[in-house]
């Protein structure tokens, strides 16, 4: 049983293979290398950065989630969107920043008439959906339910 996953309704470790998962589809789409990044900000403080590539400049943060967002999630997103903008003003301005969801209803907002998605494209701010096999998309379905969300 050591190596049973834990599979308790808080656990996130799916999610977490799933974003590594979408990391490495966007790195492929975009014919980079996106690692995780930590990036120190001017005052002391720091960011971490779930995708990062130097050539070309591109900054990302992925969220596999199923489904519409809840409130409560959209603002997780809109937190997201703000670590891309504070990572834009340390790294570089010309850096591509992408917002990565693993389902297209779960972008839907963010694309949308919301001011949300008003303000993250009027920040420069794509929001793209990575291509995940059936099977993680499952998991990451059956953790949510888990997860009671």
């Amino acid at each position: 049983m050591g190596d049973q996953p834990n599979l308790s309704p808080g656990n996130s470790g799916v999610q977490r293979n799933a974003e590594t998962i979408m990391i490495a589809w966007l790195g492929f789409e975009l014919s980079c290398n996106l690692q995780p990044r930590r990036i120190h900000i001017p005052n002391g403080g720091r960011l971490e950065l779930d995708g990062f590539s130097e050539d070309p400049l591109i900054i990302c943060e992925a969220w596999a989630h199923q489904g519409a967002p809840k409130s409560a999630q959209k603002f997780k997103v809109m937190n997201d969107g703000m670590k891309l903008i504070m990572a834009r003003r340390v790294i570089g301005d010309d850096a591509r920043a992408v917002l990565l969801f693993a389902d297209e209803e779960a972008a839907n907002h963010f694309r949308g008439n919301s001011w949300q998605a008003t303000a993250l494209a009027e920040s420069r701010i794509e929001i793209m959906v990575a291509t995940l096999p059936d099977e993680v998309k499952a998991q990451i379905r059956d953790a949510q339910t888990r997860q009671y969300r």
